[in-house]
């Protein structure tokens, strides 16, 4: 008997609501519905044509939710686990990542939904829509300040050494960090965080993801420049001469590593790849947004961003070996070196138009909150939306500047958010939302990626924990 095809309709929650028709099939021969993959998710109404986005700047705004801080860590993470150890491991996140993303646009093809806060509404109802929304909120205003504090530490040294005065940092207003970063906020960050919508920011993340990829060539550059000592007749480099009890036995790689370190490995991973809260927002204005279209957006951008992880952290790691720091860039010392004063610049670049985009799916679950505390405030307006950039620009701006360390503060933040919005809550939710058999394949594995996330979390606090008990 040939399936039967039914319609759902529901509203869409993205920019500009429009109708949505999600297409489900009961096939009688196996007793349960599957998604028709091929089926756009938004009608071919007059609604369609004014949110195109193409899918390489779909590729570019899901790259640059990706590419973050987390590339600077991992060569240090390399250096804890081993070159095997390590290349196995992020295979293995990115590829659970690119699962739980497959999960959630499932779930948005099954309810009709595209919004990472109504898909929780779905499941478990307003609980689970506040869930959402707060891990999104907890997990994005922690980045955003992280960020901003990267700008306020990195802008000061980077000009006073392009002027030459490194004693200048603190007499020059203009070398001040907390005026530079409020200048970079007024002049770039808000304007771009204004834009009302994220396919808008396809041509910043463009340039922020050639502003990583020059950063990746630099270190493999960098390698080659930069001669470990592997016997007493061969010169240090300046790189090396601060490095206190340096010793020749340490230009050897590790390939297989397991200790107490190695904790580390999976949580800096795992931040490494949350790209979950604008995966709904990007397709939302994709053009011809079909389920396969959008996953393919996602394999493509996790995919690249992987390629130049695992670059990145392997030369960084064989540059420098044991003696890599957490930040890859504190390793190279040379202050004369113009090649990474220019890399340091790039990658401060990256980090501020990185910021926007991290910022819309923030605004986007404040103002849901807002919505479901405030009932008939729907449809698009300039006040809420100008209101809410301010409200969480402001309390960004605030915790960077005031905050003298965010380590332990977000460190659980992070801990507890990131990997719930990877792992935890899609697969949590789509053990609710599928429409499988409770033992099907696609049940168990939602079921191991929950598990897999509560082992994480719990792993990430373990570690932040003992790095505070011991002083780390």
């Amino acid at each position: 008997m040939d399936p039967k095809v039914t319609f759902s309709d529901d509203i869409d929650h993205c920019i500009n609501d429009s109708s949505v028709r999600s297409v489900h099939v009961y096939d009688q021969r196996v007793g349960y519905e599957y998604v028709d993959e091929s089926t756009p998710l938004l009608s071919s109404g007059r609604h369609e044509s004014s949110r195109k986005t193409t899918f390489w700047f779909s590729v570019f705004n899901l790259m640059n939710a990706i590419l973050g801080s987390g590339i600077l860590g991992l060569a240090f993470a390399m250096a804890t686990s081993g070159i095997i150890l390590f290349s196995i491991l992020l295979v293995l996140v990115a590829f659970l990542a690119n699962y739980s993303i497959k999960l959630l646009l499932r779930m948005c093809q099954t309810t009709g939904v595209k919004s990472y806060e109504d898909i929780g509404l779905h499941a478990i109802g307003p609980v689970g829509k506040i869930l959402a929304a707060s891990a999104i909120m907890a997990q994005n205003i922690g980045s955003m300040s992280s960020y901003l504090f990267i700008v306020k530490d990195e802008l000061p040294s980077i000009l006073s050494t392009l002027i030459g005065d490194q004693d200048a940092h603190s007499s020059n207003w203009y070398l001040n960090g907390n005026y530079l970063l409020l200048i970079v906020a007024l002049t770039i960050i808000i304007p771009l965080a204004c834009l009302p919508k994220i396919g808008f920011l396809g041509f910043t993340s463009g340039f922020s993801i050639l502003f990583m990829l020059f950063f990746t060539v630099v270190v493999v550059v960098k390698k080659f420049m930069i001669p470990c000592p592997t016997d007493s007749n061969v010169t240090i480099s300046e790189e090396f001469k601060v490095l206190a009890n340096f010793s020749t036995d340490q230009c050897k790689a590790n390939y297989f590593t397991l200790s107490l370190k190695t904790a580390y490995v999976l949580p800096t991973m795992a931040f490494s790849f949350v790209c979950h809260t604008a995966v709904l927002p990007i397709y939302c204005e994709l053009s011809k947004p079909t389920l396969s279209r959008m996953q393919n957006v996602a394999t493509t951008s996790i995919g690249i961003s992987f390629v130049m992880y695992i670059i990145s952290a392997l030369f960084g790691y064989l540059t420098f070996y044991g003696n890599v720091e957490s930040n890859l860039l504190e390793s190279y010392t040379n202050s004369d070196d113009k090649l990474i004063l220019i890399v340091r610049f790039a990658v401060v670049l990256a980090i501020v138009l990185t910021v926007p985009l991290v910022h819309y799916p923030t605004r986007k679950a404040l103002l849901m909150v807002v919505n479901m505390l405030f009932p008939g405030t729907t449809g698009f307006s300039w006040f809420r939306h100008l209101a809410a950039t301010g409200v969480l620009m402001s309390i960004g701006l605030c915790l960077a500047i005031f905050v003298p360390d965010l380590k332990e503060i977000f460190g659980f933040v992070g801990a507890i958010a990131s990997s719930s919005l990877v792992f935890t809550l899609p697969a949590f939710f789509y053990l609710y939302l599928g429409k499988e058999p409770r033992l099907s394949r696609q049940k168990i594995q939602a079921l191991l990626l929950f598990i897999t996330g509560i082992i994480l979390m719990l792993t990430s606090l373990g570690v932040i924990i003992d790095g505070i008990l011991n002083g780390n």
